[in-house]
């Protein structure tokens, strides 16, 4: 009978550091849920030097990450690197080849790869677990795959990217400008200093993607998230959603449309305030299950950072010294449905329009007969704010609209896009629901 655990990990950036405190400095407390001695034996890291506030004596270091993969004295390599490609994959891969279990809390490669790699360590006889990658240290990954495993989804929504919502919760309750706030998140490690993943909706669909694969037992796909990021919302968007008793936050949602077909987006959605979703302030995260017979439920908690990720990494290390193995996606890779394709939506909502516009005798004119043409009602309109820009300035126009399919907002927009007073790529949200 086993009697240890013996750890190999990539990466002691925040996270992998974190790990390794907590399996060293709390071991008797981690032995105890893991039922068995747990011991880091190698790590991989940039730097061999750095002070990352544990003690190294008895572990090896490697400077190549590979080394670990082939290492007599470990069973289970945690990759923590990063990346869709690159070293984290050869590792990961290298690691099951060689029949090593694999924890990781990369969304990426999982969203990329993840098929593949769940089937070779299902054929290996290895675990590959990841509860990490998708919303920090919520267990949405065990809630879906376990707790839920007896109930029909039927749809997912999120908030899965704490930069995003730390962003635009900040703009909703200071009154503050998107760069401004960007700036400061970056400054508190909310963001990297190239933000793009974040802000552009990238993260999310990764951890969409994921969620969507085992929520409806197919095989994932990241081509499939039709993706709108944040970079576009302005304090006149957040200033006038909350006139109208809303706020905005970036959702991930991925649902069956009527003919079984996965629709998955991630975009900017006008909240109303009461709403679940809207109250998800700072960098926290949260996701909402919904399914036959349980209803809604929703999770909620944070979802970054080195405590919260760490602690689900752990959590993958109990479970393997336990014996709570399942496959990744809940059921074999080989009995995952094909991979989705990207829907287009076909449900009718209610929108949010901001243009940017001449300040013209006729603007508004032109722009309720096209939305007219296209048998769209407008709810609500609004101009005001006149720019000192140029003879004529320019103002913002803010539309509501009632319900109305998607392929007629989509059209209405290409023609208001096209006339010579409209200045600016228009912006246009989703209303949600309470």
């Amino acid at each position: 009978m086993k009697t240890g655990l013996q750890l190999a990990i990539a990466g002691l950036g925040t996270v992998g550091a974190e790990v390794a405190r907590q399996v060293i400095s709390n071991n008797a407390h981690f032995q105890r849920q893991a039922g068995m001695a747990v011991t880091i034996t190698a790590v991989s890291a940039r730097d061999a030097d750095k002070d990352r506030g544990f003690s190294m004596q008895g572990i090896q270091f490697c400077d190549n990450p590979l080394a670990l993969a082939s290492m007599d004295n470990v069973d289970v390599v945690v990759e923590l690197i990063g990346g869709s490609d690159g070293v984290a994959l050869d590792l990961v891969e290298a690691a099951i080849a060689n029949g090593k279990h694999v924890i990781t809390a990369n969304k990426a490669l999982l969203a990329h790869h993840g098929y593949m790699l769940a089937e070779k360590a299902e054929k290996a006889g290895v675990m590959l677990a990841a509860e990490a990658s998708v919303a920090g240290g919520i267990p949405v990954l065990k809630t879906l795959r376990e707790s839920l495993s007896g109930n029909q989804i039927t749809r997912i929504t999120g908030i899965l990217n704490g930069t995003c919502n730390y962003i635009l919760s900040t703009m909703q309750h200071q009154g503050r400008d998107f760069d401004d706030v960007l700036a400061e998140a970056q400054a508190l490690g909310y963001a990297e200093a190239d933000p793009s993943f974040d802000i552009d909706g990238v993260d999310a669909a990764h951890k969409l993607a994921l969620l969507g694969a085992i929520g409806f037992g197919t095989a994932p796909s990241i081509g499939a998230v039709d993706v709108t990021g944040v970079r576009a919302i302005t304090m006149t968007d957040m200033d006038n959603a909350q006139k109208l008793g809303c706020t905005i936050r970036l959702l991930a949602e991925a649902e069956k449309n009527t003919d079984g077909e996965v629709l998955m987006r991630v975009r900017p959605v006008i909240q109303p305030l009461d709403s679940q979703l809207a109250k998800i302030d700072g960098p926290l995260n949260a996701v909402t299950f919904t399914g036959e017979p349980i209803g809604a439920i929703t999770a909620i908690g944070p979802g970054a950072g080195a405590g919260a990720t760490a602690s689900a990494v752990l959590a993958d290390i109990v479970d393997l010294a336990v014996g709570r193995i399942t496959p990744f996606f809940g059921i074999p890779a080989s009995q995952l449905a094909a991979a989705p394709q990207r829907v287009a939506p076909q449900k009718e909502e209610c929108y949010f329009i901001r243009l940017k516009v001449y300040d013209r005798p006729g603007v508004l004119a032109d722009i309720t007969t096209i939305l007219k043409d296209h048998a769209i009602s407008v709810e609500s309109l609004l101009q005001s704010g006149r720019s000192d820009d140029g003879e004529n300035g320019d103002v913002p126009v803010i539309l509501t609209t009632h319900e109305v399919p998607p392929q007629a907002i989509t059209a209405a927009i290409a023609e208001l896009t096209e006339l010579p007073t409209v200045l600016a790529e228009p912006v246009i949200l989703t209303m949600g629901h309470a």
